[in-house]
Formats: structure tokens, C-alpha cells, sequence
């Protein structure tokens, strides 16, 4: 046991365990050590972020450990997100993002029947970006791939759930989904 580096594991959960975060109490669960051994290497990891030329540090907030980006570097994260890698969603990839959100789970083939178009493309996008997700196979033939929006998409649009969705109007068509919910998502895409 002296031979383990708990220093270097809890930085790999904590990297794992992304925006959630962890507690003490989840640390010393999986890391099978007491509290306060679990405070030690927390507070040791914490020293190596403050007095190391790090671009990361470790942050505390409501009993939740997480890894974050340093401030003073903001203006780099900006540039990176102004790149042309993030750029703003095609009107196609908005399309089939509001179909999926007001109707998922939902398959290719159903999205493409709604949009009346091959979606392959802007699926592809949506993947990418971690905005939607597999979320499961639709009994039937060739059990085809579900799709359902992802945390990373409520925290883009500042959702907490998929309920804070702006109703659409009742009897409304196929089409008018897609128009009422571009509506919504353009947006946000255009602040």
C-alpha cells in the first residue's frame, strides 16, 4: 500500500469524474482510506496546483472537489472557443437538434422522415459535440440507434432538465416542430 501514489489517483478520478465532481466521502469509498488520509491528499494535491506552473487547479465548492482551468488563462479558453472548430451549428445540425429534443428517443430514420432529408451530417455534428447521445435501440428490425439529447446540451442552452423546454403549440404539425423549435435554439446560437 506505501507503493501507491494517491495523489496521482485522485487526480485521474477527479479528472474522470469531470464537471460532478466528488466528495470525501465518495474518495474515501473508492479509495478505501480514512477521512482525514483523504483530506491529507487532497490538501497536498491542492499545494502541487498552487506552487506548480500548472494550467489546472483544484476547487472546492459545497463539499464537491473538482479540477478546473485557471482564470488567469481565460483569455486563451476564449480564443479556443471562438475557433472555427466552435463554431456556431448549421441550420441542418439546429434542425435535427430541435426534432431530437421534442421528440426523443427518436431514430435516423424517423428524424429524416420529419425533415424530409438525409440527416447523417448533422447527426454526425451533434455527436461530435456532445450535444445528443445513444440512448438505447428500438425493438424491431435491425434494432436501429435511438437518439436522445445529452447533459452537455441542457448546460449549453442553460437547461436543468428537458421540461424547461418551451411548449409547442398544441395541434401542430411535424414541420411546424422544427420552425417553432429553430425559433428557440437560433437564439441562443446568436447571442
Amino acid at each position: 500500500m506505501n507503493n501507491i501514489n494517491f495523489k496521482a489517483i485522485v487526480e485521474g478520478l477527479l479528472f474522470a469524474a469531470g464537471d460532478e465532481g466528488l466528495s470525501i466521502r465518495q474518495l474515501k469509498s473508492v479509495l478505501e482510506l480514512d477521512k482525514e488520509t483523504v483530506h491529507c491528499v487532497i490538501d497536498e494535491l491542492k499545494y502541487d496546483y498552487e506552487h506548480g506552473d500548472r494550467g489546472i487547479m483544484l476547487v472546492e465548492a459545497k463539499g464537491i472537489y473538482h479540477l478546473a482551468t485557471k482564470p488567469e488563462h481565460t483569455h486563451y479558453f476564449q480564443k479556443l472557443m471562438d475557433s472555427p472548430q466552435a463554431s456556431k451549428l448549421s441550420q441542418a445540425a439546429l434542425e435535427t437538434l430541435a426534432i431530437i429534443a421534442y421528440n426523443q428517443p427518436i431514430t435516423r430514420t424517423e428524424i429524416e422522415d420529419i425533415r424530409g432529408v438525409k440527416s447523417d451530417r448533422p447527426l454526425q455534428t451533434l455527436l461530435s459535440r456532445a450535444l445528443i447521445e445513444e440512448v438505447g435501440r428500438k425493438e424491431g428490425i435491425g434494432r436501429p440507434i435511438m437518439f436522445g439529447t445529452s447533459v452537455e446540451f441542457l448546460t449549453y442552452f442553460g437547461l436543468r432538465s428537458i421540461e424547461e423546454l418551451p411548449p409547442l403549440p398544441e395541434n401542430i404539425t411535424d414541420t411546424d416542430v422544427s420552425e417553432e423549435a429553430d425559433l428557440f435554439f437560433n437564439k441562443f446560437e446568436n447571442e
